[in-house]
């Protein structure tokens, strides 16, 4: 046999042994909310496969309020229809109780100690946050706080509530300077910043839009919360961004309402999906660290190992 002859072959033999081979996936291991997570398990309708994703691009976060699973699939139909058309993670939680180190965790990977409610003139945080890690990384990025007057408002006024914007609790030079600029009122569907952005193809690479304390769910009813998002979902989902594929809308909440052990509903809407049901245990960690991902930086503090969500969602 010539030499040619040999190395045609030994490479016929090398391929048929790499058809042969398998891959070994290990199962993710259980953890506590705030530990980290390895490779997720994935479930859904048939088609649903994560292989060969297209990146997402851009990711929009609305968060609201106070709720359990069950009373989201009991009073919430709009956004539960949605989960069920688009994709969902059933074992999603929260990590504390009141509100504010909830959103603490998703703008900064940290609990930062807080226990109470306070406002920034009690809890000043010094370091970066996911939107001005995102800015420095010369990304975009804004919070749309309804009912705010003005930007980045350090206190409560009407039915704006300042612990659930927490982008207002970070104190470096850099980062004031940022909030003042992107911190904004978020308008109405009609009118205002994020509709602006939405039809114009302009929202940021990351948006936080934070309902009032009504429309959240936190003084009014569920089904209120649910009428909020009917109004707003298809507003967003109209705008160019969406339709060409480059934005992912994620709908969750800062806890739940003590009934469940934290576990709190968390809704992914993107028109890759169909029925996607992720059933790991996840965090607020893990939506800090997506965020950070999103600018390709490392995440933040204790969001460090956590997973990137829309990798669990094959949307990256």
């Amino acid at each position: 046999m010539t030499t040619a002859g040999a190395f045609g072959w030994l490479l016929v033999i090398l391929l048929l042994a790499g058809c042969g081979a398998g891959t070994t996936r290990t199962p993710p291991a259980d953890r506590s909310p705030g530990q980290a997570a390895t490779a997720p398990v994935m479930s859904g309708s048939p088609g649903a496969s994560a292989s060969n994703p297209q990146s997402a691009g851009k990711l929009l976060v609305i968060v609201e309020e106070n709720r359990s699973t069950a009373d989201v699939t009991a009073h919430m139909p709009y956004l539960t229809a949605a989960a069920a058309r688009y994709g969902s993670a059933t074992q999603y939680h929260a990590l504390a109780h009141p509100s504010l180190p909830n959103y603490l965790v998703i703008a900064g990977g940290s609990l930062f100690g807080v226990t109470d409610d306070r406002d920034p003139s009690a809890h000043p945080l010094s370091g970066p946050s996911v939107f001005g890690q995102l800015l420095a990384a010369g990304h975009t990025t804004k919070t749309y706080a309804e009912a705010m007057q003005g930007t980045c408002a350090t206190e409560n006024q009407g039915r704006y509530a300042v612990r659930h914007n927490p982008w207002t609790y970070f104190t470096d030079p850099a980062e004031r300077t940022a909030c003042a600029k992107f911190d904004v009122p978020a308008g109405t569907t009609t009118s205002g910043p994020l509709v602006d952005d939405v039809k114009a193809g302009q929202l940021p690479t990351f948006s936080l839009v934070i309902p009032d304390i009504c429309n959240d769910g936190h003084d009014c009813s569920a089904a209120t919360a649910d009428r909020w998002l009917q109004d707003w979902l298809p507003v967003i989902e109209s705008g160019p961004d969406f339709t060409d594929g480059n934005l992912t809308i994620v709908v969750t909440w800062d806890e739940d309402d003590g009934s469940d052990g934290n576990r709190v509903a968390f809704v992914v809407v993107n028109p890759q999906l169909t029925g996607r049901v992720v059933d790991t245990k996840l965090d607020h960690y893990a939506l800090s660290a997506t965020i950070s991902a999103l600018g390709g930086q490392p995440p933040l503090r204790e969001s460090r190992g956590a997973p990137d969500l829309l990798r669990v969602f094959g949307l990256a």
